[in-house]
């Protein structure tokens, strides 16, 4: 198992009651569909774009509250001379689109059922887990099969079996109403050690009948794209109780001495299905979801992520593309509290912290950080290496990772971070409209009227009020590295910005000021466009201060109402309480 792997909800496990947990699901939005529209709108769509509808639909929300809701199940074995006790929670029915008056439960490939339990700190259940939520179910349908026909596949079909089970379930409404712990009307998609060994395969198993035994043995004879009537997913919570401890199903599944409460075919080393896509895992005391993964060419890529539950329909998702500079790694960049004569890189930037504090700032959107690492650690070096064509589709890899969310695209970063993005203008005729800000921080080393980088900043800050612009530099040509200057007069950030501020000048009216600590301030279009422009009469090297001074902070809200909200630019640091110890 991969360390930390849906843990957020441990400590909330260990103090709540067992009826208090719930998915992490944003609210569902009033007019989401509900079964009749939805399965209207998917029934002529072929699988892979079926699944990415019923994938965003849920993501986004659109769920019955009832489900929402978890059940607990316990269960106890005699392992070692001691009598073991664990207790899972799943939820109450199978995974399904649509409102408490009107859903769908919606057939799914495993790999789908993934990327869903992945999203929402869950797994798939064992076949040992599916007799036990058969046995602790309140209420217990009869399996209802249709005789078997190339139709069973079918959406049409799915529908008319979903009306079937909603018409049995009726009958115990009152007795039960929707929330209370419902089995036997479909088999399980299931994790089970033999997947392992049999790749490209989905298993299936459970549909109980009335005396406890399963019309369908687990069977792993169908290949992972199989989808019929029958086979639906349920959601078992990561986290769970053992003994009266915190742990997870994962952890359990993994351990030869306890894996037998939950699995009667030991251990299950990898309790997932491989999908093809990037998984968040998620933990750590913020309750965050990360990523990472590679893409080539050579670049590293690691998305931070606010709970499932931070997703709310109504919200535009905002993904700050932060390109890191010369030199730093990831962890360097995200940053940590450092003990004594440990590695300065870790001090210097706390975009993690920094970004933590701009969630708790702006509430009308939901930041997600993703940090770019050049393989190189050099964005430059990689650009010469490798061109620019492939920087468009490291953005859309990312923002695929999102289909059910309005996204807002943030190009941002630091030092030779900044070539990322001029990358990203030589290969576009005209900046997306999606692209909402622009943000260097001391990082516009690469700018280039003659690659038409002005004329296109200006054409996209003129096309929507929207769209904001802010640079952040000091004075290199006037700082010395051991007694020397280290840049030219027009090749550091300090003339290339006043390069940049010259072409945009002839676009739009700027006014000017200088404060006492000798800032110039530049600032067009009502502050959507900003230069903060340091004065260096001291001959310092200021080039990380920019940033570690709440620079990242007001990069990302600078022309907004949170401008200056809790935090000075080139004040003391606003995010300690937000840095992560060591």
């Amino acid at each position: 198992m991969r360390p930390g792997f849906a843990l957020w909800f441990c400590a909330l496990a260990a103090s709540l009651p067992a009826r208090a947990q719930t998915l992490p699901l944003p609210a569902r939005a009033a007019r989401a569909p509900s079964d009749s529209n939805f399965v209207q709108r998917i029934q002529s769509m072929p699988l892979a774009e079926r699944e990415r509808e019923i994938l965003g639909q849920i993501l986004a929300g659109n769920v019955p509250p009832f489900l929402r809701r978890l059940c607990v199940v316990t269960v106890t074995n005699l392992a070692g001379g001691r009598t073991n006790t664990a207790t899972f929670f799943v939820t109450p029915d199978y995974l399904a689109v649509g409102s408490d008056e009107d859903f769908f439960r919606a057939p799914i490939t495993p790999a789908t059922a993934q990327r869903i339990a992945g999203r929402l700190g869950c797994i798939l259940p064992t076949p040992k887990m599916v007799d036990a939520i058969y046995a602790a179910a309140e209420v217990k349908l009869a399996p209802l099969p249709i005789p078997p026909s190339p139709a069973m596949t079918t959406v049409p079909v799915f529908a008319l079996h979903n009306e079937m089970v909603r018409t049995q379930r009726v009958e115990s409404l009152a007795a039960h109403p929707l929330g209370a712990l419902v089995a036997g009307h479909q088999k399980d998609v299931v994790i089970c050690p033999r997947l392992a060994a049999s790749p490209g395969k989905v298993a299936i198993y459970g549909w109980h009948r009335a005396d406890g035994a399963p019309i369908q043995p687990l069977y792993l004879g169908h290949a992972a794209t199989w989808v019929d009537y029958s086979q639906c997913v349920r959601l078992v919570q990561q986290t769970m109780i053992l003994d009266g401890t915190t742990t997870t199903v994962a952890q359990v599944l993994a351990d030869p001495a306890r894996c037998g409460l939950l699995s009667n075919q030991g251990v299950v080393a990898d309790p997932r299905y491989p999908t093809n896509e990037v998984e968040f895992t998620a933990g750590g005391p913020f309750g965050e979801r990360v990523a990472a993964f590679t893409f080539e060419p050579d670049v590293k890529i690691q998305i931070n992520s606010p709970p499932a539950a931070d997703f709310a329909p109504d919200k535009p998702v905002q993904l700050i593309f932060y390109a890191l500079p010369n030199g730093n790694t990831i962890a360097q960049t995200l940053g940590h509290n450092i003990s004594p004569g440990e590695d300065w890189h870790f001090d210097i930037q706390h975009i993690a912290a920094q970004t933590r504090f701009l969630r708790a700032l702006v509430s009308r959107r939901t930041l997600v950080l993703v940090c770019l690492e050049a393989g190189s650690k050099s964005w430059p070096a990689w650009r010469n290496a490798h061109g620019d064509n492939a920087i468009p589709e490291i953005i859309a890899r990312v923002t695929s990772l999102f289909p059910a969310n309005r996204l807002e695209i943030v190009l941002t970063g630091h030092s030779g971070g900044g070539s990322f993005t001029f990358g990203y203008l030589n290969t576009v005729d005209e900046i997306p409209a999606d692209l909402q800000r622009i943000a260097f921080l001391d990082s516009d080393y690469a700018y280039d009227a003659a690659r038409r980088h002005g004329e296109k900043l200006a054409a996209w800050l003129k096309e929507s009020d929207g769209h904001f612009l802010t640079v952040l530099a000091y004075d290199d040509a006037a700082a010395l590295l051991n007694g020397k200057p280290f840049v030219s007069a027009g090749g550091g950030t300090w003339g290339r910005s006043q390069a940049m501020l010259k072409d945009l000048g002839a676009q739009f009216e700027f006014t000017c000021r200088t404060n006492d600590a000798g800032l110039e301030f530049h600032s067009a279009l009502e502050g959507r466009v900003q230069f903060l422009l340091k004065e260096n009469p001291g001959h310092e090297i200021l080039h990380t201060v920019q940033v570690e001074r709440n620079g990242f902070i007001h990069a990302m809200v600078a022309g907004t109402a949170e401008e200056g909200k809790g935090y000075e630019y080139l004040g003391p640091r606003a995010y300690d309480r937000w840095i992560l110890a060591q």
